[in-house]
């Protein structure tokens, strides 16, 4: 079967898309879409997603981590597909779509390359040892540390992600530097198994840690810094509740093809 795909990013943050209107998503299975995401023996990607109908939204998002399995909410994921959804035509400036996690609204510039999109409301983080853990579309493990440029990522997160605590179900690992004016965040991903260039609902939810932390109460505007990047999030907080939660960066189309699976 050949299939058309589109490769975008959000911030170095890479997916393959598919417009799943025009193909039953069913016939690409797990590993598949694994190989389809392998950066040596296929199109090379974080993750794949299919745009699909849906009766009561403009379309429907359905994402897979790179190792093939479905995922939880991806945040650059959301915002490449809503660029997605507007180079196919689906909508024009404003859409609401639906997602693992529930409905999302979204927002995208006339260029088709900045995109806000709306994240889920968060009202409980816990704390392990000197980490925040919160639940943002995926769950994530946030420490604040300093050196972050030199530090192991891919080490010190796969440890995390894979101790006592989180082996079963996952979790990912990000870490935090306060900069002058901005946070600098890196990610270990679960799914990927390794250190991504950015994650959406990753810097969020380290926005809102260290919002917590700092006891920022209000309107709250955090410019983050990633390895593929910048990235912008936007919330109240009232000291309990995160609410009109924005996510806020680039998305771009890198290419299209064909591919024969």
């Amino acid at each position: 079967m050949n299939i058309k795909f589109y490769k975008y990013h959000g911030a170095g943050n890479d997916f393959i898309l598919i417009d799943g209107r025009e193909i039953i998503s069913k016939n690409i299975d797990t590993d598949t879409i694994a190989q389809l995401c392998d950066r040596r023996f296929g199109i090379g990607a974080d993750g794949l997603m299919f745009l699909l109908n849906h009766d009561d939204y403009d379309f429907e998002m359905v994402y897979h981590n790179a190792d093939g399995k479905v995922g939880s909410m991806c945040g650059n994921g959301g915002r490449c597909i809503v660029a997605f959804a507007k180079h196919l035509g689906v909508f024009d400036t404003e859409t609401n779509f639906l997602a693992v996690d529930g409905a999302h609204y979204a927002k995208i510039s006339a260029e088709g390359n900045w995109v806000e999109l709306q994240m889920i409301d968060v009202d409980t983080i816990h704390v392990d040892a000197d980490a925040f853990v919160l639940n943002t579309g995926s769950p994530h493990y946030v420490k604040e540390v300093t050196g972050l440029e030199a530090m192991d990522v891919y080490t010190e997160g796969h440890t995390i992600r894979n101790n006592e605590t989180y082996k079963a179900n996952g979790i990912n690992v990000n870490f935090v530097e306060k900069k002058t004016d901005h946070f600098f965040v890196r990610t270990f991903e679960r799914g990927v198994e390794d250190e991504t260039y950015a994650c959406g609902t990753g810097v969020t939810a380290a926005a809102m840690a260290m919002a917590k932390k700092q006891n920022q109460i209000g309107q709250v505007v955090t410019p983050v810094v990633v390895l593929g990047g910048n990235l912008e999030i936007n919330f109240s907080y009232d000291g309990e509740k995160f609410t009109d939660v924005f996510l806020c960066g680039p998305a771009e189309k890198v290419f299209e093809g064909e591919i024969t699976i």
